[in-house]
């Protein structure tokens, strides 16, 4: 994925701005950790304020849009450091994107002495209704790319798996965020930075689009979902893990 990030992630950390209730989540998954490892780390979203911090991050566009001077540019498979290197590993919404997801994990382990790894349960019964009502594409897209959290939870060893509800207001712009806010996926910018979304040809997104433009217009979006209307925030499958 390295090499579609370098496409795509031009002006990503303007629409993926973290969120500060999935940040205190991983904070505190974090603890005391001192020496930590963001893998996959994109523009350094959701690492700690306090402690030393080395990002890891395949794709140079992301990685120059990384805030800190001790960025590596490296894949999770194949981690430059040492058994042990840091008090703790953090791979947040990345894991999808490894070719060698045991690989990746087994990576973790050996250099973090905590692992926090924050993904989405393709298994999770409720989906989004951009999913379901205009791209259904995308569910085959999702599905084949992230692995369900029993795997996930096997592998690493996790004791810990903590659901995370999308809050209507959620200002990490991944493909769940505007689950409450449909006219944002209307907007290019926002498509653009889901990986996902960036995969489908303009064909198939626009006529989506469209429909959904004339359903916003028309109040027939509206009509269909009073009820997540009425929400605060909805469980989309979005889970913590945390090992070690």
């Amino acid at each position: 994925m390295g090499s579609n990030y370098d496409r795509i992630g031009i002006g990503y950390s303007q629409i993926r701005r973290p969120d500060p209730r999935l940040a205190l989540l991983i904070a505190e998954a974090i603890g005391d950790a001192r020496m930590v490892l963001n893998i996959g780390a994109g523009a350094g979203s959701y690492e700690p304020p306090d402690g030393i911090v080395v990002a890891v991050e395949p794709s140079s566009v992301m990685l120059h849009q990384h805030p800190d001077s001790n960025r590596v540019q490296a894949k999770a498979e194949a981690l430059p450091f040492g058994n042990h290197s840091f008090d703790a590993a953090m791979a947040v919404m990345t894991v999808h994107h490894w070719s060698d997801l045991a690989l990746g994990l087994r990576e973790m382990r050996r250099v973090g002495r905590r692992q926090i790894v924050f993904t989405w349960d393709p298994d999770h019964d409720r989906e989004l209704w951009i999913v379901t009502e205009y791209l259904p594409v995308l569910r085959r897209i999702e599905r084949s790319r992230f692995p369900p959290i029993d795997r996930l939870v096997e592998v690493l060893g996790a004791h810990t798996v903590v659901p995370f509800e999308i809050p209507f207001d959620f200002s990490d712009g991944y493909q769940p965020a505007f689950w409450r806010r449909p006219e944002a996926y209307l907007d290019p910018r926002v498509r653009a930075a889901s990986s996902t979304f960036a995969q489908l040809s303009d064909d198939v997104v626009e006529p989506a689009m469209e429909r959904l433009r004339a359903d916003l217009s028309s109040g027939a979006w509206a009509a269909r979902h009073q009820d997540l209307l009425e929400l605060d925030c909805v469980d989309y499958g979005y889970r913590l893990l945390v090992a070690g």
